[in-house]
């Protein structure tokens, strides 16, 4: 592949990952806060105190954490194809993207929770604040900037796995460096690509930075 169609290919293809990252991103940030806030706020002595819940939650998490990536594409091939009629092309990818991405932010997130100063979580029960106000008013603001800097983690770890979800045919610049930089030994796609996507992380990795930087000056 040369001049012209490597740089075409190049820009189709970094759209189809920044499709399939984008949206499996906001699902993920959308479904695994509130996840993350579920398995704070129900710990053993935490604000609503429901171990029994706390546990199986924190079970399913850890399950759906324990799988690698590239395994999860094969398992979730039938529910791929059921939910979006195929279970090729970067629409395709994002079914086992976003399945992997939701208990890893939801991880994330009980962690930068977790940061929260109790002391202000006591003082807002002292001024009379039920549990969606302490959820509004001190924990999501506080751990804002932690947050942003696990949103920029989730960002970066799905650029790799939406890397790896070419292998399977699932499209983006993955699927160009497996279709023409291996299987047709063309090394010129293949640093291309690998050049494009240590460019996308360094960008994701600066604007999280940045961002976090700036909350935490507020």
């Amino acid at each position: 592949m040369q001049g012209q169609e490597l740089l075409q290919s190049l820009w189709l293809a970094t759209g189809e990952t920044f499709y399939m990252v984008s949206i499996s991103a906001v699902v993920a940030i959308l479904l695994g806060l509130p996840l993350g806030l579920i398995l704070v706020m129900t710990a053993p002595g935490n604000l609503l105190n429901f171990p029994q819940v706390h546990k199986v939650l924190g079970t399913i998490v850890n399950t759906g954490r324990s799988f690698p990536f590239i395994i999860l594409l094969v398992v979730l091939t039938p529910v791929t194809r059921l939910i979006v009629g195929t279970s090729i092309g970067s629409t395709a990818a994002l079914v086992p993207l976003t399945l992997a991405a939701i208990p890893f932010f939801g991880r994330i997130a009980e962690t930068s929770v977790l940061e929260v100063d109790k002391g202000l979580i006591e003082a807002a029960q002292a001024m009379g604040c039920n549990h969606w106000q302490i959820v509004l008013k001190v924990l999501i603001p506080e751990a804002f900037p932690s947050l942003l800097l696990g949103m920029t983690i989730l960002v970066v770890s799905l650029l790799n796995s939406s890397a790896m979800a070419g292998a399977v045919g699932g499209g983006g610049l993955g699927n160009l460096a497996i279709q023409y930089g291996y299987q047709r030994f063309d090394v010129g796609v293949m640093i291309s690509t690998i050049v494009v996507l240590i460019a996308l992380v360094q960008i994701v990795q600066f604007l999280g930075d940045l961002l976090a930087q700036r909350t935490r000056k507020r």
